[in-house]
């Protein structure tokens, strides 16, 4: 007699998952989800959200959505949904693991867990939170990373990081880059044309993609643009896509000494589709943060033709390889240099595309989701 195999069962913190609203962390999260629950029907798939969720992040009939409030929007909240509401929900289901997209865990529970750690930024740069917030992370990060079955991250640089920084073992930590949207292509010249008209005039631009906060270094990036205006006769505009996140004070008083104020663009948050657009149309990305875990805007800039200028620092020489020209993000003037370079020599632009269409092949998300689903398959066979 066949005897019924038992499903399995993973429940999943899917706080981030919410269309219209991904950064990073939720680009990742929706991108491996969605590979993972289509390549494994055989497994129940809980998604645990913190406030209604759209019915497009249910990928599947195995997947069942779980609404436990309330919205996470504050440590003490965050303390509150993981060791209690989700602690007391995994006591009761029982799933077989419990996988967190943003590195956060439930302390108490006994379920076996694989945690992603995308970076750890706050050890090395603390200030750039507010203070509340980074004595969360610093205080419960350690004792995630220790808790953690297994910890998934992004890049070579966060693994070593998060190896050394919280002694973990070697052979805990696994590693799978991120990849990019499929949607993100190159522009044909008249919807290149179309979009500069759109945004700048007809002006050419320099864009920068991410969340406006101090790590992200915009104030410098400002300054840069400033002494390249200083130096350069072009009508070049810089374009800022992203939302305002805390502590910006400093990048808006930079905005309010510049004499060149009105070629520095904000969009905001855009949509993939406009975000293509804006890529696309671009002269060159300006990516140049003090600190980052892997950089997906550098890889979406390359699939979208455009040649990038990035920071020589943490992972981002690890992910742009030799597709870049890299600048010094404590420098204004090595930023402004590297906008220049990119003006100004001669078939310099066109190397650092044709690089990085090499480059971008390195990256992919089904490469990334399979390496995920190799972490959770290794703990549930030691589970089992």
């Amino acid at each position: 007699m066949n005897q019924e195999i038992k499903m399995k069962t993973i429940a999943v913190n899917t706080r981030l998952l919410m269309p219209g609203k991904l950064d990073g962390i939720g680009w990742f999260t929706y991108e491996t989800l969605r590979r993972i629950t289509a390549a494994n029907p055989n497994y129940h798939f809980l998604f645990l959200f913190d406030r209604n969720y759209s019915k497009e992040v249910v990928f599947g009939e195995n997947v069942t959505p779980v609404i436990l409030r309330p919205p996470t929007r504050h440590p003490v909240l965050w303390y509150y949904w993981f060791e209690w509401r989700i602690n007391a929900f995994l006591k009761k289901a029982k799933p077989d693991l419990f996988l967190s997209t943003d590195g956060f865990l439930p302390l108490r529970s006994k379920i076996p867990s694989v945690a992603v750690i995308h970076d750890i930024s706050f050890e090395h740069r603390p200030g750039d939170l507010p203070w509340l917030v980074r004595k969360y992370y610093r205080y419960f990060f350690p004792r995630f990373a220790r808790k953690a079955s297994r910890i998934f991250t992004v890049s070579e640089y966060s693994r070593r990081d998060i190896i050394n920084q919280y002694d973990v073992a070697e052979e805990k930590v696994d590693m799978a880059y991120n990849g990019a949207n499929e949607r993100y292509q190159p522009l044909t010249e008249e919807r290149a044309a179309e979009v500069r008209n759109e945004f700048t005039a007809g002006s050419p631009y320099f864009v920068f993609v991410g969340s406006l906060h101090p790590r992200k270094n915009i104030t410098n990036l400002l300054k840069a643009f400033q002494l390249f205006k200083d130096e350069n006769r072009g009508n070049y505009k810089l374009v800022l896509v992203g939302e305002k996140f805390f502590l910006t004070r400093p990048m808006e008083e930079q905005m309010e000494k510049m004499n060149n104020k009105k070629d520095v663009i904000f969009t905001g948050r855009l949509s993939p589709t406009r975000l293509n657009d804006v890529l696309g149309a671009a002269w060159a990305m300006t990516f140049v943060p003090y600190f980052e875990g892997f950089g997906i805007p550098i890889v979406e800039a390359m699939k979208c033709d455009i040649p990038v200028i990035a920071s020589k620092v943490t992972s981002l020489p690890e992910i742009a390889g030799d597709a870049a020209v890299f600048v010094a993000p404590e420098s204004p003037g090595s930023i402004r240099d590297g906008m220049i370079r990119i003006v100004r020599e001669p078939g310099l632009r066109q190397e650092m595309i044709e690089k990085g269409r090499k480059r971008r092949e390195q990256f992919s998300w089904d490469h990334t989701a399979n390496q995920l689903w190799g972490s959770i398959q290794h703990v549930l066979e030691a589970d089992a």
